[in-house]
């Protein structure tokens, strides 16, 4: 730990950094991202704090406000599903960057890099030869029970054997500090436009902060997204047509998808606009039709092809999964891959990178029991009260029991779905993952957060320094996601 320079202790004690707005920052157990301990402030936010003490004392609070102007004008919102008074809201931001230093993101890339190489030999052997079944690394029902696995994908040849092209991988910071693997998200992992939009409203808010810090740059990330879907371009189109499929306006990521599509200069389409003859998929414009070679695709499996999938879904096109079974287009990520990100699943990464790859894990998972599993079970069901329960499958914060901020009668209720199905539910222990200073009126309060880097697998792995920093704004909370009142914040990694 970092404690306050020499300098630093100085101008705090001389009062030369107002320290009003800290009165009600206080610590606890949790790891914290700007106190190494009461008193000594790490020495990488030293500057900041420095410039925010030297500002006038509505300063603040002016440029929050036009913050959050520009958010508005850009119309970046997020959805807030169950609310009567509507659904889409401003995303909200805070002002104060989370800082990493250049050691901690070199480990941080390292274990992503490993990970995301280990999660795609798992796709490629469950969906061909099996060994890591066969060996019982990985029990073989946990596999084929998953509801994302595509029993269509297997002996398919995928593009390079890449199945997962983007993923979003969800990280936290333990009590010593060290970050470990919250979850896996590789089936249509978003976030990432408010990472990028995140970092041009602060350069635009604070651009003196700049000046102080030697901060990687995250701004080249949409064009490295688009060298790697042309890096999965079926052979013999060395000129592909590349689209973003959007489910539509109705989607709550849909200003990701057409800000993404802007960025790298390829067509925002849905389904409807996109047609399959003969095996090739073809993309209807005013001057005919137009063959589309690469497909990012931000719709789930289910509803991508009605004649392979639910065939009840209007979000999808006709036959493409049979154009993508031909080799004619690529749909990045890949059918099935959400196998890997079930929740069941993450508990066999470790084992998943030392079978591929004989290497030990440099990120680590968080413990986790499997309901699955009898005595898992009757552990995680004699101990609702200090576990946070998960559903598999699900995602943004949804059908999920934290037990210390429960009540006896919604454990009881999980306790009965987890005995009507043990398959769908995994548990963790209660972790109070680090806290980061954050702008709360005119006060500095810490409050939870999380890391989400965006890791693309093409020709190579490209990652960009840094990531979506989600913050749990309401005090004490551990759910960091905006669909449940969650903000962001930008992330600095020093050079």
């Amino acid at each position: 730990m970092d404690n306050i320079s020499a300098d630093a202790l100085q101008k705090v004690q001389s009062g030369q950094i107002d320290l009003a707005a800290l009165k009600k920052y206080a610590l606890d157990h949790a790891y914290d991202e700007m106190f190494a301990a009461p008193g000594q402030l790490r020495e990488n936010y030293m500057p900041l704090l420095d410039h925010f003490g030297s500002l006038p004392p509505d300063e603040l609070q002016r440029r929050k406000q036009a913050a959050d102007l520009s958010f508005l004008n850009q119309g970046i919102t997020f959805t807030v599903y169950g609310r009567e008074e509507g659904t889409e809201k401003i995303f909200p931001y805070d002002l104060i960057p989370r800082i990493i230093t250049s050691a901690e993101w070199e480990r941080v890339e390292r274990g992503l890099t490993q990970r995301i190489t280990a999660l795609n030999l798992f796709l490629k052997d469950i969906y061909n030869d099996g060994r890591i079944l066969k060996d019982g690394i990985v029990p073989r029902e946990l596999v084929y029970s998953c509801p994302q696995y595509r029993r269509q994908m297997m002996g398919l040849e995928v593009p390079r054997n890449v199945y997962v092209a983007v993923c979003g991988t969800d990280l936290i910071r333990l009590e010593n500090g060290d970050f470990v693997v919250l979850e896996d998200n590789l089936r249509v992992p978003s976030g990432v436009s408010y990472m990028l939009t995140n970092r041009r409203v602060m350069k635009r808010i604070f651009p003196q902060l700049f000046r102080h810090y030697n901060v990687k740059p995250i701004e080249q990330y949409t064009q490295l997204l688009l060298g790697t879907l042309r890096s999965l371009s079926p052979e013999g189109r060395p000129e592909p047509n590349i689209v973003l499929l959007s489910p539509g306006v109705f989607n709550s990521a849909y200003f990701e998808h057409a800000y993404l599509a802007r960025q790298m200069g390829i067509e925002l389409v849905e389904g409807r606009d996109l047609v399959v003859h003969d095996n090739i998929c073809y993309m209807r414009t005013t001057s005919g039709l137009r063959r589309v070679d690469v497909i990012y695709r931000r719709v789930d499996d289910d509803f991508i092809d009605p004649l392979s999938f639910r065939p009840d879904s209007i979000l999808g096109v006709a036959g493409l999964f049979n154009a993508y079974r031909a080799g004619n287009v690529t749909l990045a990520n890949a059918f099935g891959t959400g196998v890997a990100d079930d929740k069941a699943l993450y508990a066999f990464v470790p084992s998943i990178i030392k079978y591929y790859l004989s290497e030990e894990p440099i990120l680590q998972n968080v413990k986790t029991y499997l309901c699955a599993i009898d005595k898992e079970r009757d552990y995680v069901i004699a101990n609702l009260d200090k576990l946070v329960v998960k559903a598999v499958g699900e995602s943004g914060g949804y059908g999920m029991l934290i037990g210390t901020q429960s009540s006896k009668k919604e454990r009881e209720v999980f306790a009965e779905k987890i005995k009507a199905n043990p398959r769908n539910y995994i548990a963790q222990p209660t972790i109070s993952f680090s806290r980061a200073p954050c702008l709360i009126g005119d006060e500095f309060e810490p409050r939870h957060v999380d890391l989400r880097p965006y890791v693309l697998y093409g020709d190579k792995v490209r990652i960009v320094p840094g990531g979506l920093t989600r913050v749990a704004l309401k005090q004490g909370s551990l759910v960091v996601n905006s669909s449940q009142g969650g903000g962001s914040k930008d992330t600095w990694v020093l050079s």
